[in-house]
């Protein structure tokens, strides 16, 4: 499963990528927001140098202006993944992306059929939000077996992004259900090396050591 994070901070990016394991970043209009005095051209690029895959969100709504954000994105790195609404608008620049060989991934999917027509119009990636299903009294990660159980039967080659990620047991649940990639916080991310009885027997160990090396 590829791991990427969920923020438009580099500082962050550069930490985590550190460790050797992060894949790639999603960010979206909210989270640059976040990030004061942040160039998004800028921070996309910089974010480029440090992953394989940026997913960098389009802002247009209609399909001129959304073909027309996707080719100016895609031009600035061959890291850069176009990320798309699931919209009717949406699924037009899905295709058009695909024509011309951009990579994807479609955002804001709630549901199995919004999943299948986002493979079919070309995806390279749908992000399913199952921590805003969870906000509603659902289960969201039932969304993402249902998913994987359609891919099974028809071999779809977009792969499944599980994005709004509140918590490691989405991770753990993603995984087991086979999902491609998760999009972490960096919150939960400094959660994923963690285990009490990992610190507990580093503690027994240097312990005895001490007593042995003194």
């Amino acid at each position: 499963m590829k791991l990427f994070i969920d923020t438009a901070n580099i500082a962050k990016v550069e930490e985590i990528s550190a460790w050797g394991i992060l894949d790639g970043v999603t960010t979206n209009p909210s989270l640059v927001a976040k990030e004061e005095g942040a160039d998004f051209k800028e921070t996309v690029i910089n974010m480029c140098g440090l992953v394989n895959e940026v997913s960098a969100q389009i802002t247009a709504t209609e399909f001129p202006e959304m073909k027309a954000q996707a080719d100016v994105y895609s031009s600035w790195h061959k890291n850069v993944v176009v990320k798309v609404p699931m919209t009717v608008e949406g699924l037009k620049t899905l295709n058009y992306c695909s024509s011309k060989g951009i990579h994807t991934n479609t955002t804001l999917v709630f549901s199995v059929p919004q999943a299948i027509m986002a493979a079919k119009s070309g995806a390279t990636m749908i992000s399913p939000f199952v921590g805003r299903l969870d906000d509603l009294g659902m289960d969201g990660m039932d969304l993402i077996a249902d998913i994987m159980e359609a891919w099974n039967h028809y071999k779809f080659e977009t792969q499944v992004l599980v994005a709004s990620i509140r918590n490691l047991e989405h991770v753990v649940r993603a995984a087991t259900l086979g999902a491609h990639i998760c999009t972490i916080p960096y919150d939960v991310f400094l959660e994923l090396p963690q285990h009490d009885l990992t610190d507990k027997g580093l503690k027994k160990f240097m312990e005895d050591w001490e007593s042995i090396s003194n």
